[in-house]
């Protein structure tokens, strides 16, 4: 009976079973095997040969940038650069790396050094702009150049007939100063050094992504670590949308061509900027990438200065143009009305001292005293106004102060307020120092901006609105524009006042005798005023500060030249060139007929809808 059972469990069927399945399981191992060795092994190999983690930066595109028609004016082109790794570094790769780049020994020596300091196991950039040869060079020879890196990077590439050079500003690598302020950077990341390249630095550069990787004892890449998961995508710069009309900036820029000085014009209903101008400027195409030592060293050493933005960062005697502040005080205060007559003998007795004026101008009223720009009405005026009523008005139109325009570095100018003049001279402020003050002298110091925003202040009737080249910002992220905030304030000036200003100064363009008549243009009520402001240091400067058209005015100007002597003669064409260009953008195609030096425009066809712009 026991062997009846042992047979029939030893049956055929089993075994063919039990066969069945020691083949299926070393078959699995089988598989399981072949998948580890042949499938998976050249990944453990890679694995086991794997030596560290390195991190990969992934640069982000900086925002671009467009004028204020859409325009684009500043994008980027792909660019390679080198990374140095200094943990990865091995001695014996100098020779070679210095023969692959072509570049002095001790000048790299030198960079390798400063980046190690840095960090061991960060990658910094230590070559830009690297061509296409180089690259390949490094390439073929990577596995002996351990902890160097290919890196695509951008450089800003230019698209505009202006060259907006000290709006823009350049990028340029991070100075150790620099470093300490910002510590998000590394050495060799670019930073904005001017201009809206700078003040705009925290939304144009985006942020950068971060490749992990592993790498084996000759620095190769063999695996991404973690699949990926602890990479960081990188996330490109915002784009700004300027207020700024890259055709009449070109101009402007054209019109400064060969002096020193600064153009400033801004919408007065809203603080745009319309045109700003520098001049001496450069070419920022130079700035691109490898920026050349030789032309960086040129315009660093030339003596005109090109570097200095004169728009913001340049302070000068405002000269007459100060005058119409000093009448809008007596306005207001009551010291005068719109009849009001004071007498001008040709300059005014003052102690034993005769201030002089430009002309015999009799008895004049205040707007004949702009038209003609008596110094003597304004002497007697400023004295009568006092010295709180004069520093008082002098602070609400925002002398003294920085406008908060959006570009880096704007000055002060000089107008010191009421406390540290008492501080000074007590309660006895010399009346000659008010003198000075009444026409724009002494120690009165402006930036063509500061004249600029008061001047649109007068013409949009009181309020002062914060100047801004900048009007609007892409958001990548939200994909959505996003305004900017801008302040302004009511000046609680009559209106009274300010007509009786706006008139003087459409007297000055449009009236005979006025001192700017070469700034006339047929159909636009231009309303201006010329300065020659004493300088110390050799010629007199030149202004002219204006607006157009009188009755509701699109566009406010300062022109400043330097050394150009009176402003009427070189200043009031340059504006009247740029209104032309603004009012009449078609007229490049209208003829033109010479008179006396000056080029009077044939504009009739365009009269119509120039009275529908004054009207």
């Amino acid at each position: 009976m026991d062997n009846n059972y042992s047979d029939k469990f030893i049956s055929k069927s089993r075994i063919r079973i039990f066969k069945v399945i020691v083949i299926l399981i070393c078959s699995l191992y089988t598989l399981k095997l072949a998948h580890l060795q042949i499938v998976k092994g050249l990944i453990y190999k890679e694995a086991s040969e794997a030596q560290a983690i390195k991190q990969i930066i992934q640069e982000p595109f900086r925002g671009n940038i467009f004028d204020s028609k859409g325009k684009l004016i500043v994008h980027n082109k792909s660019s390679f650069a080198l990374s140095f790794t200094p943990n990865l570094w091995r001695e014996e790769s100098f020779p070679l790396l210095v023969s692959l780049l072509d570049i002095d020994s001790t000048e790299l020596r030198k960079s390798i050094e400063k980046y190690k300091e840095f960090s061991q196991f960060l990658p910094v950039k230590f070559q830009k702009d690297v061509d296409l040869e180089t690259i390949s060079g490094i390439e073929e020879y990577s596995e002996y150049l351990r902890g160097i890196d290919v890196l695509i990077e951008s450089k800003r590439l230019y698209q505009s007939e202006a060259y907006m050079t000290h709006l823009l500003g350049y990028t340029k690598e991070i100075s150790p100063k620099e470093l300490e302020l910002h510590q998000y950077y590394r050495p060799g990341d670019v930073i904005g050094k001017q201009g809206i390249e700078k003040e705009y630095e925290g939304l144009l550069k985006g942020s950068e992504g971060v490749k992990f990787v592993a790498v084996n004892k000759f620095g190769q890449q063999v695996f991404q670590y973690d699949n990926g998961k602890k990479d960081k995508i990188s996330k490109n710069g915002f784009d700004l949308y300027l207020s700024v009309d890259s055709d009449l900036q070109a101009k402007a820029e054209k019109l400064l061509e060969g002096k020193r000085g600064a153009i400033v014009a801004i919408n007065p209903s809203n603080g745009q900027v319309l045109a700003i101008a520098s001049s001496p400027n450069y070419d920022l195409t130079e700035f691109s990438g490898k920026i050349s030592a030789e032309y960086y060293n040129s315009i660093l050493n030339d003596k005109d200065k090109p570097f200095l933005d004169r728009t913001v960062n340049s302070e000068y005697p405002p000269g007459s143009s100060w005058k119409m502040l000093i009448a809008l005080a007596g306005l207001e205060e009551g010291i005068i009305t719109k009849s009001s007559q004071l007498f001008c003998k040709g300059g005014y007795q003052y102690g034993n001292r005769f201030f002089k004026c430009l002309g015999h101008h009799g008895s004049i009223n205040v707007e004949t005293a702009i038209k003609k720009s008596c110094n003597a009405f304004f002497y007697q005026l400023s004295l009568k106004l006092g010295a709180e009523n004069v520093i008082n008005y002098g602070r609400k139109l925002n002398f003294g102060q920085i406008t908060g325009i959006d570009l880096p570095s704007e000055k002060f100018g000089n107008f010191q307020d009421l406390s540290t003049m008492k501080k000074r001279f007590g309660n006895n402020i010399p009346g000659w120092m008010l003198m000075n003050f009444g026409i724009g002298q002494g120690e009165i110091l402006v930036t063509p901006v500061q004249m600029a925003s008061y001047i649109a202040a007068i013409a949009n009737g009181g309020t002062w609105i914060q100047p801004h080249v900048v009007s609007k910002i892409y958001n990548h992220e939200t994909r959505t524009f996003q305004n900017i905030e801008y302040s302004q304030r009511n000046l609680n000036l009559k209106s009274n006042s300010i007509e009786v200003v706006k008139e003087g100064m459409w007297q000055v363009v449009n009236s005979p005798g006025g001192t700017a008549s070469n700034a006339r243009i047929n159909g636009i009520d231009v309303c201006g005023k010329t300065s020659t402001a004493q300088n110390p240091h050799g010629k007199d400067h030149g202004w002219f500060t204006c607006f157009a058209p009188k009755e509701n005015p699109k566009i406010a100007m300062a022109v400043m030249v330097e050394n150009a002597g009176w402003g009427g003669r070189v200043c009031a064409p340059i504006a009247k060139e740029l209104l032309l260009d603004f009012f009449y953008p078609e007229r490049n195609n209208i003829p033109t007929t010479k008179i006396d030096s000056l080029e009077i425009y044939e504009v009739n066809s365009f009269q119509d809808s120039t009275r529908n712009i004054v009207n």
